[in-house]
């Protein structure tokens, strides 16, 4: 089923809130809801996986069209953010969500 079919009879046919996976690990498309005036529609959502398989987040990003994209692209394409979130990490004590750090063990 091409993708663009696939989109069209979820949209038709979901459920409310419901998430589809895509291939692209952290990648999701949800159905919107009708609302009000607003037919109902579709978002990506994005929330990367972490080295635990489970999502990295509780919510991701959603992204509802073309133009979100490309902000969000521009946005995480500064490298002022590097030095944000290292300072970011220094002042909070806090690091990067990677590899958890050795516990200090004393053995008995």
């Amino acid at each position: 089923m091409e993708l663009a079919d696939s989109l069209k009879e979820f949209i038709e046919e979901g459920q409310d809130w419901e998430r589809k996976n895509t291939s692209v690990k952290g990648v999701s498309i949800i159905r919107l809801p009708s609302y009000k005036n607003r037919a109902a529609s579709l978002a990506i959502d994005i929330n990367p996986i972490g080295e635990n398989g489970l999502p990295m987040k509780k919510k991701g990003i959603m992204i509802m069209n073309a133009a979100e994209l490309q902000a969000f692209r521009e946005a995480f394409k500064n490298e002022k953010l590097d030095n944000l979130i290292n300072v970011l990490e220094d002042v909070t004590g806090r690091k990067s969500a990677g590899k958890p750090a050795k516990a200090d063990v004393v053995q008995l």
